[in-house]
């Protein structure tokens, strides 16, 4: 009789510190590079973080200090799908459940602590706020392996910088250092490496400085309404929307700056 298979542990961490959730891939094996389990895990956490409005911001990471996420696992019994098959099975929220994911209204921060290749620059793009440590390497690097980055990789980085900028990125399949995504436009910030934690810190206290209800209500009008003219994406009554004009929020907020004293944020 063969031995039972051992079981398999979460490679995903999900934890919630006060109204931020931390999600970082733990798979250093392979560093950090995703299976099908992973990215169904991945599904999971974002839908349970869509229903919680308790949470107010998310950090995404990999564990250890060499990688973020190295894309799709193609190691022996990863995501090592060919052709047709790969196409087919694609999430239609994108790489790890998140590059296009288009109803989580929660912003999210992409911690970059190493390199960020194929589908693991997909999640950057995917992401609200980047920072990345000086060592960080990003690259949508299918294309030397015969693939494709289809999970936003070509779509997103042609609409957010010049084409011949986004081209050379895809077409060339090259690594791209933190550096030069920051004057891209696609990394909001550069740390070394002992101070990533720290300037991802100072993002955070400024998001959660907002209301919550107003950065939903923001990240749901640019999800939702990126292929309406100006005058017509103001005029959705998205539900985001809504809820913030009506939240307490709104009162809470201008009272806080005439009684000069932080506001005191409600949920909703």
């Amino acid at each position: 009789m063969s031995a039972p298979a051992p079981e398999r542990v979460d490679e995903v961490r999900f934890e919630r510190r006060g109204r931020v959730a931390y999600v970082t891939i733990d798979r250093q094996h392979v560093l950090n590079a995703v299976d099908d389990a992973t990215n169904r895990r991945c599904n999971e956490i974002w839908d349970e973080i869509e229903r919680d409005p308790g949470v107010h911001a998310v950090v995404v990471t990999g564990a250890g200090e060499r990688a973020f996420c190295t894309g799709a696992d193609m190691s022996l019994g990863g995501t090592g799908k060919n052709g047709i098959d790969y196409w087919a099975d694609l999430d239609p929220n994108g790489f790890a459940g998140l590059s296009l994911r288009r109803t989580l209204d929660v912003p999210v921060i992409a911690r970059v602590n190493g390199y960020a290749f194929g589908g693991g620059m997909e999640i950057v793009l995917g992401a609200d706020i980047v920072v990345a440590s000086s060592t960080a390497q990003f690259g949508l690097t299918e294309p030397r392996v015969g693939r494709l980055p289809l999970d936003g990789g070509i779509v997103k980085l042609v609409r957010r910088i010049p084409h011949t900028r986004a081209m050379s990125i895809l077409l060339t399949g090259r690594r791209v250092r933190a550096e030069e995504m920051r004057d891209l436009g696609l990394v909001n910030e550069v740390a070394a490496p002992d101070e990533l934690d720290a300037a991802v810190d100072r993002w955070l206290a400024d998001v959660l400085a907002c209301a919550p209800t107003s950065l939903r209500a923001i990240k749901q009008i640019v999800n939702r309404t990126d292929h309406l003219t100006d005058r017509d994406a103001r005029a959705q009554r998205l539900p985001a929307l809504m809820e913030c004009l009506t939240s307490p929020n709104a009162t809470e907020g201008v009272e806080a700056f005439r009684e000069k004293r932080a506001p005191v944020w409600s949920d909703r």
